[in-house]
């Protein structure tokens, strides 16, 4: 073994410790060194799963070369060397990793855990930073050789392709988030708002009057930074105020917490303002702001503003609610095919999907064409227009429709996507009466447009608040549980989107004075159930 690298195994875990001064390698599943020698002493490529042994010997060899700083050894242990061996090279010079010790956990089938703790050096400055990741093995496709699988995040869990770690001053000063009445946000106390404040400092931060300091981060390929993982000296942050409410930031930050997958995001509706926005893992991609998922019934909202608008049916219409109904060559039903009489505010206050497609039937291809749904959400609803919230946001998608989908459409299947602050919107766009774009930052900061949208007619604003606020307090109201406790003026929509091979997805939109929530519980099955209890919390807060 070359000096550099200690390999050892110690209480049954295997110990790699690595010196930025002198580099060597090992490779321990051949006994030898260099990383390429298994092939050509069997006469053909082995076949069949990677076996234990292997698992183990090959990802030790792996965080052996990689931690004596061999990347082009490490990345020949890979079924991508090419792209490998390049990213381990840069881990180390990018990052300025000085030293390294990588700890490796028993391993779960082919996958195997790992802790890196490392020593990052720059300027003179030194810190210990750790992390930790995993790896799987697979069998080479040509060759037969058990190699890493590469991907990006065996060298860290939050890199991307094309993405690289860097260290050295940071391109922007930090800066210290703040709520709309001056309460400070830190990502410890509310940690949903983590990537929000990242996306926020590479947009703000040099407007902020505060002072860069020295960072290791991950670089986009396109140069630009998007998070920062270790701070080695602390700059001055500049302040930036949001429009984010602490209390009801903080029960946002708690009620997602009670499903392992959710997001909520809620809005003033006289403003626009957004007053919360969390999600459950709290790190990583930000579902409420840029998730793209079929909405379920709470699109019921903008298909009873849509029926109004081409006059087939308003809140005091009697319409039918079948166990079924018939669109093209595709059968809808009601949960459980249950059935019920009156008019479109009973069938909207118990989610009657039939209702909401055999009122329209008649008029198909006529009155109501195939973007009739989208008109709609744009001309109200601002959905389809392009947002400017001050930080990256998924805008709403109401596409055109043919045949079936066209049905699916008005209880909210189909193509449709929306998220959780789309879906939020909506219900603070009844509430007030016209559409106010969800915003985080005010717009006079940068001098961004605004998305407008025309104001609900008169007649139309009654009525769909009319029919949530029986969703919401009716006795078969299906938001009733949910929203019980929950002050008035009230109304809510409940929904729930199947998706394949697991329960539907849980979404719930409602108001109550001048803040309105929505809510999405990935596999939480009825709307009222798992999501409403969520949107329930943050509008208490409120």
């Amino acid at each position: 073994m070359r000096s550099g690298a200690k390999v050892g195994i110690v209480g049954g875990v295997f110990v790699v410790v690595a010196s930025g001064v002198a580099y060597g390698g090992y490779n321990l599943w051949n006994g030898v060194t260099g990383g390429s020698q298994d092939v050509g002493t069997r006469s053909a490529p082995k076949t069949g799963p990677v076996t234990a042994e292997e698992v183990a010997a090959t990802s030790r060899d792996f965080l052996a070369a990689w931690a004596a700083g061999e990347a082009e050894e490490a990345g020949r242990l890979t079924n991508d060397p090419v792209t490998a061996g390049p990213a381990i090279a840069a881990y180390r010079e990018g990052a300025g990793v000085s030293e390294a010790t990588i700890t490796a956990g028993t391993p779960t089938g082919t996958v195997v855990p790992f802790t890196v703790k490392a020593t990052v050096t720059y300027d003179g400055v030194s810190k210990p930073w750790t992390y930790a990741s995993k790896l799987s093995v697979v069998r080479g496709e040509s060759t037969g050789r058990p190699l890493v699988k590469w991907t990006p995040t065996v060298l860290h869990p939050k890199l991307t392709a094309g993405a690289t770690l860097r260290t050295g001053t940071a391109k922007t000063p930090p800066v210290k988030a703040v709520d709309h009445k001056g309460v400070a946000l830190p990502p410890e106390k509310y940690p949903s708002l983590a990537p929000v404040l990242d996306a926020l400092r590479q947009r703000y931060g040099g407007k902020a009057g505060g002072e860069a300091g020295v960072e290791t981060w991950i670089e986009s390929a396109n140069g630009t930074p998007s998070s920062t993982l270790l701070v080695l000296s602390a700059g001055k942050p500049g302040e930036l105020r949001t429009t984010i409410d602490a209390g009801v930031q903080a029960a946002a930050e708690k009620a997602v917490k009670e499903f392992p997958t959710a997001a909520v995001a809620a809005v003033e509706p006289s403003t626009g303002a957004i007053r919360a926005v969390a999600n459950n893992p709290a790190s990583g991609f930000n579902t409420a702001f840029q998730g793209k998922q079929a909405p379920g019934s709470t699109m019921k909202i903008v298909t009873a503003a849509m029926m109004m608008r081409y006059d087939v049916a308003g809140p005091d219409s009697r319409v039918e609610c079948p166990p079924t109904v018939r669109w093209e060559e595709r059968t809808f039903e009601n949960l459980d095919r249950f059935t019920t009489n009156g008019d479109l505010t009973n069938a909207f206050a118990r989610s009657c999907n039939t209702a909401f497609i055999k009122a329209i039937t008649p008029l198909k291809g006529k009155g109501v064409h195939n973007t009739a749904l989208g008109d709609t959400a744009r001309k109200w609803f601002g959905i389809g227009e392009v947002w400017s919230a001050g930080v990256s946001t998924q805008d709403g998608n109401v596409p055109e429709s043919a045949g079936s989908e066209t049905a699916a459409s008005y209880i909210g299947q189909g193509k449709i996507t929306m998220n959780a602050l789309n879906m939020a919107s909506v219900s603070a766009t009844v509430k007030n009466g016209a559409f106010r774009q969800p915003y985080l930052i005010p717009k006079d900061v940068d001098g961004r447009e605004f998305a407008e949208a025309e104001p609900l007619p008169g007649e139309v604003a009654r009525g769909l608040r009319k029919m949530m606020n029986a969703a919401a307090t009716e006795t078969h109201g299906t938001a009733l549980r949910a929203m019980s406790g929950v002050p008035s003026p009230k109304g809510a929509k409940t929904g729930s989107a199947e998706v394949a091979d697991q329960e539907a997805n849980s979404w719930f939109t409602g108001y109550s004075g001048d803040l309105a929530a929505a809510a999405v519980v990935e596999a939480g099955g009825h709307g009222g159930d798992a999501a409403g209890p969520v949107v329930a919390a943050v509008l208490k807060a409120g």
